[in-house]
Order: C-alpha cells, then structure tokens, then sequence
C-alpha cells in the first residue's frame, strides 16, 4: 500500500481571492467566513477592485509553525491581481512559497508584477513540467484558432524565480500546504477540452493539459480545503486524489475554477454536481472558468454549502 502524505493539520485557513471573473462591492453579505472588498478608502467611496477572467489568490496556512504564506496563480493581464493586491493592501512580502496551476495565460499573466511586489530573488515556484508546452491553442468552428502566448522558464528565470518541477505531490511550508503535481484522472465523465490542442514534431495533437493541478491543506477537525485553478482534469478527479494521497477522505471546502462553462461541458453539470453533493461539503465555492449557468445550477443543488466568490473576497475556515 502506497504511503499516505502527512498534511499538517491547520487551525485556521484563509484564502484572499486577488483576481476572479466577478465583483459586486455592495454585496453587503459579510460573515465568520465571507469577508468581501469594499470601495471604501478613508471614509471615502473611492477604490475599485477589478474583475478579469483569469485566477489569483493568497493563501494564509495557520498553524503550529505559525502563519505561512503561499501565491497560487497569477490572473491574466500584467498588472491586474497586483492593483488588486495594492488596493486591498495587501504585504505581499509574507509570501514564501508559489505554485502555478498550469501554463495558461490566464493564470500566468501578472507573475513578473507580483514577484516584484513579493520581492524575494530566488523565491521557488512549483509547477508541473507540462506547464511549458509550447505551439498550444483552442480550436474552433470554420477553422478558427487561438494560440496561448508561450510561457517559458527562461521568462521566469528573468523573474527572479527559481522553479520546482514537480509530477508527483510536494508538501509546502513545513507540511503545511500539499501541491497535488499531476493529477489521477479516473472518472468517467471528466475527459478534459475537447477543442485544446498543441502542436509537436509529429503535428497536431490533443492537449490534456497534464499540468493542471491544484493545492490541498488539512483543515484540524473538518477534513480537506481543496483550491484549483481550472480543473482541466476535473474538479472531482482533483478532490478524489487530494484524498488519495492524503489518506483524508473528509472534504471541508472545493473551491476554485471547475471549467464548465460553454456547451462542451453542459451535459456534466448535473453530474459533477452530483459528486461534489455526495462529499459533503461544508462549502462549495465555484471560480473563474466554471462559467455562470453552472454556478447557478451549483447555488440552487446547494444552496447551505454555495458561496459566490469575487476578486477582493477573503474566505475564512477555522478549525
């Protein structure tokens, strides 16, 4: 039997969305856990917190070590996650560890802004090697294609980042903190972007996104906090594994792009949701890619567990 990663137990978890698809700042729905930005800056109605489609997000780990610190994702454009990040004050300089959850450039885009904000030569980046594909692209009807600008380690290397290759999980910040590397892929529903693909010495072929992954922590008491990117391998393959490896079967919060969004993915909404249902969860909280149709069905199937993210959002979990 294949020995099970030993997750730190946390006593508290927060995750600081710095860019997601939306934002609505008079939601006015603050809670223990839901704590959203605001346009108020010294008793002014004066700051704004953008909406991009692209992921970014600060993840602070509380436990006996203290508080660590880790980047996951970056946002699309050059500068958006970092305006973010300055609006909402945030000290990007308690950031110790990154991971990327793969080499799209709506999660790549604004690595150089906040690795300067972060300021820390040499910081390590943890990412599966597939991240580096090159001659990637969606296809579409009537022979439309759209090429994903390269992402190159000699770019973050320029960056002052120092990169972690990884296909198999790694624990983070003293165990604090479980990067999945590649994930199984064993449902049969789950199949991937039908219209990726990329382009190799023998043409064209289908990308499966190898590198998408995500991260997992352990929250004391409540079972797993499973945070994904896109989930190109699928949002329930992603938590099944995090199980796996972990040996914790518990699942306290998914959160994170579940990419159901478009016609392609209509037909396994209900079932996605049906898994995810049969976990358990304590909260489900659908990003970025999911797409909005999904995230309604996700509300009305579970309406106790749902919680709307948005870019400014601080979610809380305590154990």
């Amino acid at each position: 039997m294949e020995e099970k990663i030993k997750l730190q137990p946390l006593d508290k978890i927060e995750i600081l969305t710095l860019q997601d698809n939306y934002v609505e700042v008079t939601a006015m729905d603050n809670s223990e856990v839901v704590k959203r930005a605001t346009a108020i800056q010294d008793n002014k109605i004066q700051r704004s917190i953008s909406a991009e489609h692209g992921f970014s997000a600060v993840v602070r780990a509380h436990g006996s070590s203290g508080v660590r610190t880790l980047l996951f994702d970056f946002g699309f454009s050059e500068n958006g996650a970092a305006e973010n990040a300055e609006r909402l004050g945030v000290d990007m300089t308690e950031v110790e560890v990154m991971a990327l959850s793969h080499g799209h450039s709506d999660h790549t885009g604004g690595i150089e802004a906040l690795t300067g904000m972060i300021g820390k030569k040499g910081i390590e980046l943890f990412v599966h090697p597939g991240a580096f594909r090159s001659s990637r692209y969606l296809k579409f009807p009537r022979g439309l294609e759209f090429a994903f600008p390269e992402f190159t380690r000699e770019r973050l290397e320029k960056a002052g980042v120092r990169i972690v290759t990884s296909e198999r999980p790694r624990l983070l910040l003293d165990g604090t903190v479980l990067f999945l590397g590649e994930i199984e892929r064993t449902s049969d529903f789950e199949r991937g972007m039908p219209n990726a693909f990329r382009r190799e010495e023998g043409g064209e072929t289908w990308d499966p996104i190898e590198d998408d992954t995500a991260v997992a922590l352990h929250l004391r008491g409540k079972g797993l906090v499973v945070l994904s990117g896109c989930s190109h391998s699928g949002i329930v393959n992603t938590v099944n594994y995090a199980r796996k490896v972990t040996g914790i079967e518990k699942v306290h919060a998914v959160m994170g792009g579940f990419h159901l969004s478009g016609p392609a993915f209509e037909s396994i909404v209900p079932r996605t949701t049906e898994e995810l249902k049969k976990m358990n969860l304590a909260y489900v909280i659908p990003c970025h890619c999911t797409g909005r149709k999904p995230i309604h069905y996700m509300e009305k199937e579970m309406p106790e567990a749902f919680i709307m993210n948005m870019a400014g959002t601080r979610l809380t979990f305590r154990a």
